[in-house]
């Protein structure tokens, strides 16, 4: 995603402030040892030498002193340059990140033809003013369906334009990967859309509740200083990815939680809770009715033989046993899942051809 930098070149940092007042004082201070070496208000004498030799020698301290303050000043104002920098930059907002984990890093940069520098509206700028946000920025081609993204789209994706706007209220033109990274998301929004996945008002309000903690776009869009209609299509787009995900590589199971340990800290203390965690987590490889195992060559019965576990009581080391076993069975899972998944995307963004005009970095 782009990001977005607000320098004020006309307010100088407190580091570079403070570089010039030194080289201030030096070049003062130099200056009073050049008016001592002469005298208050007395012309230096034509055949004291060894004075002369000092003027000289206090000159060369001088301009040392004045070179060596010059270049701190420089270097202070290039740091500072660079944390003013970094200030201004907005941050990748989570649920932007939703559609990266799922899309764009999966697919890493494939897509099968990328051209940088292509014929487009924007070749050769690297900021628009506000009446050419609508300037094409990239176009690509999927299943022979051809599309243009706009400088104003892909800002968009990131923030606001308010807060994309610089202090001339001009806007620079979104970098490569920003551009690149819309035209992934759309072209798998395309294919979900293709494969008759669709995502009702009322699913990205629960996809927004369930990866954000609140269904409110308003307060989404606030927090991440973006517009709400903004917030609504990342939000109908990740969901629909999600959704295409779960048909590819089918429904993963949920990350398993801890058990609680026990507020003494012993590791041997038994519990109704936790026998009913360890149960819950065999599923089928306990059975309830004889209270023990219902076979001997299942993970859970492996790991777990070992401690005395009943449908009423187990002890917390033996519950922490289990959870070890579930977390390798999810990651294992999780694992294989993702390289499913990446390899469909791959396949998808092979098939799709993208010229990109960006000149900013």
């Amino acid at each position: 995603m782009a990001d977005t930098i607000n320098d004020n070149e006309d307010e100088k940092p407190e580091e570079v402030q403070s570089a010039a007042d030194d080289a201030t004082q030096v070049e003062s201070q130099a200056g009073q040892g050049d008016a001592a070496a002469k005298g208050d208000d007395q012309p230096a004498d034509e055949g004291d030498k060894p004075k002369k030799a000092d003027d000289k020698a206090l000159a060369r301290e001088k301009r040392a002193a004045e070179k060596a303050a010059k270049k701190a000043a420089r270097e202070k104002e290039k740091k500072a340059k660079g944390k003013s920098k970094a200030k201004g930059r907005r941050g990748i907002p989570t649920f932007v990140w939703v559609i990266i984990a799922v899309v764009c890093l999966a697919g890493g940069i494939a897509i099968g033809k990328f051209f940088l520098g292509g014929v487009t509206s924007a070749s050769g700028k690297t900021t628009v003013s506000e009446g050419q946000l609508d300037t094409v920025v990239a176009t690509y081609t999927y299943n022979g369906k051809t599309t243009n993204l706009t400088a104003r789209e892909v800002i968009q994706m990131n923030s606001t334009l308010d807060n994309a706007k610089d202090s001339d209220g001009n806007y620079t033109l979104p970098t490569a990967d920003a551009i690149l990274s819309a035209a992934r998301s759309q072209i798998i929004q395309q294919e979900a859309e293709a494969q008759g996945i669709t995502v009702s008002d009322d699913d990205v309000k629960s996809y927004a509740k369930e990866q954000l903690g609140t269904d409110d776009f308003d307060t989404i869009a606030s927090n991440y200083g973006m517009d709400s209609d903004t917030v609504k299509t990342i939000l109908k787009q990740s969901a629909e990815m999600s959704k295409l995900k779960n048909k590819v590589v089918g429904a993963t199971s949920t990350q398993p939680t801890a058990p609680t340990a026990p507020s003494d800290g012993n590791d041997q203390t038994a519990s109704a809770d936790y026998a009913k965690y360890i149960i819950d987590l065999a599923g089928d490889e306990w059975d309830s009715d004889k209270g023990t195992w219902a076979s001997t060559d299942g993970d859970y019965y492996k790991a777990l033989s070992k401690y005395t576990i009943t449908n009423d009581s187990a002890t917390y080391e033996a519950a922490e046993a289990a959870y070890y076993v579930a977390y390798q069975k999810y990651s294992t899972e999780a694992s294989e899942a993702s390289t499913q998944w990446t390899n469909y995307i791959d396949g998808i963004l092979c098939n799709a051809s993208i010229s990109i005009s960006s000149l900013a970095a």
